[in-house]
């Protein structure tokens, strides 16, 4: 099955087909009045060529629409894909494992030593119909639907994603992992992500993103929510390497309860346009909030990131690490908020923002607004650009090494805080793909 374009019919076919109950397609319906009356961002790479008359909005190759749990009841040319790319294999590493193709999640698993601490990590969809009180609670409550456009446009089509629930005092040995592939000319992914992790519990999340490269333009808008309870931890690891021709539009927000830890840890590879600023909303006392993005902008790419912390409660604290290489004409530009509101006494922050550029064809921009509204908090931003020292290439090559090999150590050395923070499976892929875009 395929919609393409949007309209109110269309918004209503996809509920129907996703036998959604009647609390589900209200909201669908809402977002989509939202997402009709609200303009594209009116800053950061002009998106005014996407043409939503011509989107792939929900496609599904598996006639019965189930999640699988076997490989062997995967179509076959859909395993050797995703084979290809190595996700298969990495699923040895994990805790759990979900891969969504196109508008639906295909395959689940997740091992016996989670189900046993009562671990929820299922479908947006499955979690709505089997755990409704949970979701209803947080969902669409931390990302409003009418925030921005694509927000909304999420809020109208979205189709599959991740929802995870670490119970109460629950910490995992063992990551849990999705992957996401757009594999169609002109398609759409808009999944949905809800993770809660309660109080006195611990969660580390991979995500990871591809498509192949076609000459029509592929839209990928995503929202991420999560809960951070009190005394409870959350990582958000992702690597994307969409191809060049996809634009990606993401939201992504964490709202941190009392002496709660969010950490993103944001890789940008791919895309043609990457619109992307992870954002920690740090309600609770003594929460903390970091977030560690790197941007690699090659020829025809403007990777837009960034992050944004929220300073609510007393004694809260946030770091933002921002490592952004710009080659071949590409355009890395950090974006970035602090905001520390009047009552978030004793707090501080510090920004951190270095770029490398590569060539006389490429560019970077900075764009931070940071505010403090007491007298009792502070705000730290350093920024550096630089290029590669002639100096350094030249001591390198005095040594036998060649200037292409000289070169890519000297990026993978100015990524290494970055990759520092990454599972070693995907270090190591990291590195992979810095190297084949160098």
């Amino acid at each position: 099955m395929e919609v393409v374009g949007l309209d109110k019919e269309k918004v209503l076919t996809i509920s129907k087909v996703k036998g959604e109950e009647d609390w589900v397609k209200d909201f669908r319906l809402d977002s989509f009045k939202k997402f009709e009356k609200l303009d594209l961002p009116s800053f950061g790479p002009d998106v005014s060529d996407l043409d939503f008359s011509k989107i792939i909005y929900y496609k599904n190759n598996d006639k019965d629409n189930m999640i699988k749990n076997d490989w062997k009841n995967v179509l076959k040319p859909i395993v050797d894909e995703l084979d290809s790319v190595g996700v298969i294999e990495s699923e040895a590493h994990m805790g759990g494992m979900g891969v969504q193709y196109e508008s639906e999640v295909i395959y689940h698993s997740m091992i016996e030593e989670i189900e046993k601490k009562h671990v929820i990590f299922t479908s947006i969809e499955m979690a709505m119909k089997e755990y409704p009180d949970i979701v209803k609670k947080y969902f669409g409550k931390i990302v409003n639907n009418g925030e921005n456009k694509f927000a909304a446009l999420n809020g109208a089509v979205f189709s599959g994603g991740s929802f995870i629930y670490i119970p109460p005092n629950t910490k995992l040995d063992r990551p849990l992992q999705s992957y996401f592939r757009i594999n169609s000319k002109n398609m759409g992914q808009f999944e949905r992500t809800l993770i809660v992790v309660d109080d006195n519990s611990d969660l580390h999340y991979i995500e990871g993103c591809t498509a192949p490269t076609y000459s029509d333009s592929s839209l990928h808008a995503a929202v991420v929510e999560i809960y951070v309870g009190k005394n409870s931890k959350c990582r958000y690891s992702t690597v994307q390497n969409w191809a060049p021709n996809v634009y990606n539009l993401v939201t992504k927000r964490a709202m941190v309860d009392e002496n709660g830890t969010m950490e993103w840890i944001d890789g940008n590879i791919g895309s043609k346009v990457t619109m992307k600023y992870p954002c920690c909303v740090l309600k609770g006392d003594n929460s903390k909030g970091t977030c560690i993005t790197i941007s690699v902008a090659s020829h025809g790419q403007e990777q837009d990131s960034g992050a944004r912390m929220i300073h609510i409660g007393k004694n809260t604290e946030s770091n933002i690490i921002s490592k952004s290489i710009a080659r071949n004409g590409g355009n890395a530009t950090y974006r970035g908020k602090v905001q520390i509101n009047s009552n978030a006494s004793n707090s501080f922050s510090n920004v951190k923002c270095d770029t490398l550029i590569l060539d006389e064809k490429s560019k970077s921009d900075t764009f931070p607004v940071n505010s403090c509204f007491n007298i009792s908090s502070n705000i730290e931003h350093e920024a550096t650009v630089s290029k590669i020292s002639e100096d350094n290439l030249f001591y390198m090559m005095s040594r036998g090494i060649s200037r292409d090999r000289a070169e890519e150590l000297i990026v993978l050395g100015f990524l290494e805080k970055f990759r520092e923070e990454l599972p070693m499976e995907y270090a190591v892929e990291l590195n992979q793909l810095i190297k084949r875009n160098l």
